[in-house]
């Protein structure tokens, strides 16, 4: 099943943004870029708001009908694994398979020896497509790869082959994600990671490695631009090289997990998959469950009324909502408006401190994230939120639809 070049995960907690998310991706067709959209949830965000993966497919199918969409579109099962999966093989056709759990386990001696047999024809000097210097790779580091990463590339091929046992050969899109980890792969670590998927017989399209630098939730890239663009170069040398080396697919390219509002490296992707030409698949989740917020905020006092509550209910509750995200936030209670000046925050004052515009002097990053992760308490709030969605529905929509379009797509693909 193909993957177009450019591609935007656009999760919805609530699916309820289903159309304004594609007219996003309508209007970046009108201005000459294809983005094919991925609807993705994933098993821990269906949890806490009480919903199913058929959910997301009406959802996408839904948007797509009512817009006459006619390009291709999935439904991405975020972040599965074998104890999940079940539940998303009818509703879905893009599967992100995350193995991150198993780096540094080890795999037995029979298959440590296999693959490091397999990748010895690489102990040397290595010439990457699109790179001006040779890398050169010694035995001691195949060694070392395998021992830390070879459990989870087994692991990904018994998720894939269980997949395809129930879905058929070629009928989905395969993304392996080891982003969720404690240190990032190096773009040598990552070739060899692609050379044991392809041994593993994984037709993997996209790939979502662990980058230097924090990628927090909802907010600005935290780290060091210039190392996550070198960085980030090499990453797509390996994956050309992979690619021509190890018969992995064609419409390989690597995918950028937590990718929403990770501004400054913005210009940095855009300007490396233009030269490399090579393609992206760019993961948001949470950005549109905040730009509902953002909307419901600016729509007068009843909406208001609901974005405090569900700030004050958090704050109230942090250590319960960041405890599960605490590797991808970092929040500084002292920084966070106590409840009585959330009581007195006006509409536009509450906006601008939810909005992603840093050079904003009333911009909280601390709200932001606390709020990234707060969804929970408006699940909870059930019909009462939905009803203020779909009363303030044009409103909620605009803010969705021009942040994606505006500070997303323009940014990177276009």
């Amino acid at each position: 099943m193909p993957l177009n070049k450019y591609s935007m995960g656009i999760g919805d907690r609530f699916s309820r943004q289903g159309k304004a998310q594609l007219t996003a991706i309508i209007k970046a067709k009108e201005l000459g870029v294809d983005v094919t959209p991925v609807w993705n949830k994933s098993h821990r965000e269906h949890s806490i708001v009480k919903t199913v993966p058929q959910d997301v497919r009406i959802e996408a199918d839904e948007a797509v009908k009512g817009l006459d969409w006619n390009g291709a579109y999935f439904v991405d099962a975020d972040h599965i694994n074998l104890n999940n999966v079940d539940s998303f093989l009818e509703a879905s056709d893009f599967f992100t398979i995350d193995v991150a759990d198993y780096i540094g386990n080890t795999a037995n001696q029979e298959q440590q020896v296999a693959f490091i047999n397999a990748a010895l024809p690489y102990v040397r000097p290595l010439k990457l497509p699109g790179m001006k210097d040779e890398i050169t790779v010694t035995k001691n580091e195949i060694e070392s790869i395998t021992g830390k990463y070879l459990s989870a590339v087994l692991e990904a091929g018994k998720i894939y082959r269980y997949i395809e046992s129930k879905k058929g050969k070629g009928t989905f899109i395969t993304e392996i994600s080891m982003d969720e980890t404690d240190y990032p792969q190096s773009p040598v670590e990552l070739l060899f990671i692609l050379l044991g998927l392809a041994t593993e017989k994984i037709p993997v399209q996209t790939i979502a490695p662990k980058f230097s630098g924090r990628f927090n939730k909802g907010v600005d890239y935290s780290g060091d631009p210039k190392v996550f663009a070198e960085e980030f170069n090499q990453d797509l040398a390996a994956l050309s090289f992979a690619v021509e080396e190890f018969g992995l697919p064609d419409d390989l390219k690597l995918s950028i997990h937590s990718g929403s509002d990770k501004f400054s490296i913005y210009p940095l992707v855009a300007k490396a998959i233009k030269n490399h030409d090579a393609g992206l698949h760019l993961k948001t989740a949470g950005t549109t469950w905040l730009e509902e917020l953002i909307g419901l905020a600016e729509s007068g006092e009843e909406g208001l009324a609901i974005c405090k509550e569900i700030y004050i209910s958090s704050l109230s509750r942090f250590e319960e909502l960041c405890t599960p995200y605490k590797s991808v936030i970092d929040i500084n209670p002292a920084k966070l408006p106590s409840k009585a000046d959330m009581d007195k925050m006006d509409s536009q004052r509450f906006v601008n401190s939810l909005r992603h515009d840093p050079n904003h002097p009333d911009y909280n990053i601390h709200l932001r994230q606390l709020l990234h992760v707060g969804y929970k308490v408006a699940s909870e709030l059930g019909e009462r939120y939905y009803d203020a969605l779909a009363k303030f529905e044009t409103t909620v929509a605009k803010n969705v639809t021009e942040n994606i379009l505006e500070r997303h797509i323009k940014q990177v693909f276009l």
